[in-house]
């Protein structure tokens, strides 16, 4: 590979080849620095596996964009920020990720306890919308829901149409759906926040 890989001359002469898709010369700009790229993104990430990573994808980068290479005067630094750039933005991903599970690891600690509070807590929210709806609304829903019916047992029971228990049936979950969002952020606290500022 090294053999294969070998261009003499100047630096700037090679990222002129790599500019011209040369893969000869990109293959020897990649092993001039790779080994020295890894070393330095281990530095940063303490993992391997993410410095080898951050490695490739940096030189896919690098020949996805060869042909601005012309305009670079010194490789080595665009280099080393194009792949400390990389390796921070991974590593902040990395840590916000973390953080959100611990926060939802907390939050089901905390909320979903031995005895089920937090069910508890979304029935009685759940039933706290069904008992808001209007008479006949709630009727044809727990006759839906609760007793299993289907659209044209409730018409017959109740002497309407299908299509006015559709419209009944379309209201009142339209009318719950907008109760229990009104009051999440109350069953489910830093989660939530956390998810709608990510």
């Amino acid at each position: 590979m090294e053999e294969i890989c070998h261009i003499p001359g100047h630096e700037k002469d090679l990222l002129r080849k790599v500019s011209e898709d040369g893969e000869r010369a990109f293959c020897t700009l990649y092993m001039r620095y790779h080994q020295q790229l890894g070393s330095y993104i281990y530095t940063l990430s303490d993992s391997m596996e993410t410095a080898e990573e951050i490695v490739q994808d940096v030189f896919m980068k690098v020949w996805s964009e060869r042909k601005s290479l012309v305009e670079v005067n010194n490789f080595k630094g665009y280099l080393f920020v194009v792949s400390k750039n990389y390796a921070l933005n991974l590593l902040k991903k990395s840590l916000r990720e973390r953080e959100l599970k611990e926060a939802y690891n907390k939050y089901y600690r905390e909320f979903i306890s031995d005895d089920m509070s937090g069910m508890a807590n979304y029935y009685k929210l759940l039933d706290q919308a069904i008992d808001q709806l209007p008479p006949r609304q709630k009727e044809v829903f727990l006759m839906s829901r609760h007793k299993r019916m289907k659209y044209a047992e409730i018409a017959s029971a109740l002497n309407l149409s299908p299509e006015s228990i559709k419209k009944y049936l379309k209201l009142a979950t339209a009318s719950i759906t907008s109760h229990i969002r009104k009051h999440v952020k109350e069953l489910v606290g830093p989660v939530v926040a956390i998810l709608c500022l990510s």
